[in-house]
């Protein structure tokens, strides 16, 4: 006699996002408090910034998610940050490494655009 049961599952995806892009936003949006000290730290000093710098995670990429202890463990997260002002004017490109612990691991100044006066 057999007490094992079937029981099969789906993941309901409550999102109006296919499931790899929700989650991708999930967890860049889980990550925004390490993102935003990267951020502040690249662009403290930079005078030539605008008002209103900013970062928004649908511009946002996952470059990597690399795995450091076997799985389950810690992982690092890449991401590719390119904060914005005005009507989503590109200023820049970042790199950004958060581990999944939430802690800024590392950050990179990739590239800075020309400011657009209006």
């Amino acid at each position: 006699m057999s007490f094992n049961t079937i029981a099969y599952s789906q993941t309901i995806n409550k999102a109006e996002t296919e499931l790899n892009e929700t989650l991708k936003y999930a967890l860049i949006n889980s990550l925004r408090e390490p993102v935003d000290k990267a951020f502040y730290q690249i662009y403290k000093d930079d005078e030539g910034v605008p008002e209103g710098l900013m970062w928004a995670s649908y511009d946002t990429e996952v470059l990597e998610i690399k795995q450091l202890y076997g799985v389950g463990g810690e992982y690092e997260i890449t991401l590719k940050v390119k904060p914005y002002y005005r009507a989503h004017i590109t200023y820049g490109e970042d790199l950004v490494v958060i581990s999944s612990n939430g802690k800024l691991v590392n950050y990179k100044h990739l590239k800075t655009y020309p400011k657009v006066d209006f």
